[in-house]
């Protein structure tokens, strides 16, 4: 990893809310055409984690640096190269896909077509649903549009195949597969085994805000002397991977 640029920089985040301690002195560096996995349990602070390396959140303490740029002080030059999916959608009810697609894409001087976002995410035969009328999956692949509409050089995508059938998971793999062939930075939060096992490079595991291990999936597996992925995690932190933050 030292011989190749870093595309995304964290380090020594540290976030409080109050009492509670979300994330704790966390460094990380991907490399430039890396996909990273985020894996934690519940609680362990992946997501305000990726919102701070997101510009989304303020650290209280830590510096972050996406492709050169602070996501704070920088945020319009970071919007421009950074794109990020989150958990849940929430747009403009009462606009169809077509419209928010078009809309997204003027923010860009040069986005993705429309019609090739669409067949990324597999929503050609919806351009002219309105999004309050969208299935949960299917908003879930409308933001993964939308955060590919400028054609970033990194991207954020948390909880990316939450609630989409089979079809449309590997459908949205495939996608993630073609950003890696482009160069495309991919930061991926997860909780699913075998999506981490087939996308990422490397994985991050957190636990009470810090990382714990940081490795490929086998390496992780090999480290803990498990048999799988899910049984290394609890190896290394006690507990059992379940749902989402």
């Amino acid at each position: 990893m030292s011989s190749t640029t870093a595309a995304i920089e964290a380090e020594n985040l540290h976030k409080r809310y109050g009492d509670t301690v979300a994330v704790d002195d966390l460094s990380l560096r991907v490399a430039t055409g890396e996909v990273l996995g985020i894996l934690g349990t519940n609680g362990a602070g992946k997501t305000t984690a990726v919102e701070m390396i997101a510009g989304l959140r303020n650290p209280d303490r830590g510096r972050v640096r996406v492709l050169g740029l602070d996501p704070v002080r920088d945020r319009a030059k970071v919007r421009q190269v950074l794109g990020v999916q989150l958990q849940e959608a929430t747009l403009h009810s009462a606009l169809t896909v077509a419209e928010l697609l078009a809309l997204h894409r003027s923010f860009y001087p040069d986005p993705r077509p429309a019609e090739e976002l669409l067949e990324l995410v597999g929503l050609a035969g919806r351009r002219d649903i309105r999004f309050d009328d969208l299935s949960g999956g299917q908003r879930q692949r409308l933001s993964v549009a939308l955060a590919l509409a400028g054609r970033p050089r990194a991207v954020i995508l948390d909880e990316l195949t939450t609630g989409l059938d089979p079809r449309a998971r590997r459908r949205m793999w495939t996608t993630i597969e073609g950003l890696r062939d482009e160069r495309v930075t991919v930061v991926l939060v997860s909780h699913a085994m075998d999506e981490v096992e087939r996308l990422c490079d490397r994985v991050a595991l957190i636990d009470a805000g810090r990382v714990v291990a940081l490795d490929t999936p086998a390496g992780l597996v090999a480290l803990a002397g498990a048999g799988n992925l899910d049984e290394a995690i609890v190896t290394l932190t006690g507990k059992e991977l379940v749902d989402t933050e």
